[in-house]
């Protein structure tokens, strides 16, 4: 390989949204100013380690089609490892990307020990740690594998077999303390494994017990080790297992309070892994930020027509403008941010097809954060909504609110006054039209 992978392509520039350059951005600039802060502490953007550089364009009935010569079972699989790592900050670099993100098994081959896989990991967080402090990448977030080997295939945490738990603490601790080595700001839990493909076989009970013993042991070695990031937990209906135990956000909510670790742990939400639990992407941002967990994005969507998790850039400005104005309104990313959980179609087997991908995913990102900062500096939404409840200001909605009013008072309320309230129109298709203005 020469000494860079991706030769015909140049640091990306942003150029205006009259530009057409294919290799340049069209909205997203990250040094201009959006309610006050720049694009790029707003979106605060990742690409991911393991579609990118791990993946060979494979799919179940064919083989990979993506020039990634690396990806090979021949040869010294660490000396591949480093090359991988070389071309990643290369892209990294020319894309202009603040973070990225990581697995353990993506940026280092598994040993034939548990050691001598934390050895090759170990390898390569001090290449990493390198080449972060000479392109000024950070790292959002990292996460261990507890899913591909067929250890896993009955879970990590959730195991019925305790030495294979143990093995994924091990695995865990060490990643979270690379992940707090190279300065990460977060560190993620999912749970791909941690659910179930029959109930004929499966202790719902003691399998949830085992999930909160795990988490709770990984949230003791957070402080232990002084990692000051966030432990999030990404949810998933299911896929590769029947049924996930992370089913949503909403889900995730009501096991953290089950468990007494809602002020320890929030929730990397990802679009694709939304609309598989029947969700929209809009809607599990909404109960995120609504109950307070609201920690981390993985951008991207799924295709319509296909039942599965394709992992495909994001492109739907509305939606992201809807996604954004929820994140803006409750205050922005604090240690989060938007990683492009993301792979380029099998087809798209150019190198450079890899950054035509991550382009337009920051430049969807970026429309839509301009075009959320202009709904709340005019606020036709909130304005509306603040009026639709305008009532529980009122005596009657406070009276209900702070417990004075009970069934009795307010049945004697009703009859004695003649209450009859009239349905009120929600203007459901006037503020689609509104969103769509800005948008």
């Amino acid at each position: 390989m020469s000494e860079n992978f991706f030769t015909n392509v140049e640091k990306i520039q942003y150029e205006g949204e009259n530009s057409t350059n294919p290799l340049a951005f069209r909205y997203y600039d990250e040094n201009r100013i959006v309610m006050g802060k720049s694009m790029k502490e707003h979106l605060r953007f990742a690409a991911c380690y393991w579609h990118n550089f791990c993946w060979p364009g494979s799919d179940i009935f064919g083989a990979g089609t993506f020039d990634r010569p690396w990806i090979t079972p021949f040869g010294d699989q660490m000396a591949h490892a480093e090359q991988k790592a070389k071309v990643a900050f290369e892209f990294f670099e020319k894309l202009g990307v603040p973070y990225f993100c990581f697995h353990d098994t993506d940026i280092a081959p598994e040993g034939a020990t548990l050691q001598e896989s934390h050895d090759n990991v170990s390898r390569i967080v001090d290449i990493f740690g390198e080449e972060m402090q000479r392109t000024g990448t950070g790292l959002l977030w990292g996460t261990a594998n507890l899913f591909s080997n067929p250890r896993f295939c009955a879970g990590g945490s959730t195991n019925p077999d305790p030495e294979v738990f143990a093995y994924a603490a091990a695995q865990v601790k060490h990643v979270l303390e690379a992940t707090h080595t190279l300065g990460g700001e977060n560190y993620v839990l999912w749970g791909g494994r941690e659910g179930y493909d029959t109930l004929l076989n499966t202790d719902l009970k003691r399998e949830g017990e085992q999930y909160a013993r795990f988490l709770k042991m990984v949230i003791d070695h957070k402080h232990k080790i002084g990692f000051k990031g966030t432990i999030l937990i990404e949810p998933k209906p299911q896929e590769p297992t029947k049924h996930q135990y992370d089913y949503d956000t909403a889900t995730v909510h009501g096991f953290l309070l089950e468990h007494g670790l809602q002020d320890e742990v929030k929730v990397n939400i990802e679009a694709n892994h939304a609309t598989l639990a029947g969700h929209s992407f809009h809607h599990e941002i909404a109960v995120a930020c609504a109950k307070g967990i609201m920690g981390s994005v993985d951008a991207n969507r799924g295709d319509m027509q296909n039942g599965w998790d394709t992992d495909q850039f994001p492109n739907d400005v509305a939606e992201c403008t809807l996604v954004m104005y929820e994140i803006l309104k409750a205050g922005g990313f604090e240690t989060g941010g938007f990683n492009f959980d993301t792979k380029i179609r099998r087809q798209s087997t150019a190198r450079d097809d890899l950054f035509h991908g991550h382009i337009g995913g920051m430049d969807t990102m970026a429309k839509s954060l301009l075009n959320a900062a202009k709904l709340i500096e005019d606020a036709p939404l909130s304005d509306f909504v603040e009026q639709r409840y305008g009532h529980w200001n009122g005596e009657l909605g406070q009276s209900i609110l702070n417990g004075t009013a009970d069934l009795e008072s307010l049945s004697k309320l009703v009859l004695e006054n003649n209450i009859n309230p009239e349905p009120v129109s929600g203007r459901q298709e006037l503020l689609e039209n509104i969103v769509n203005r800005y948008v």
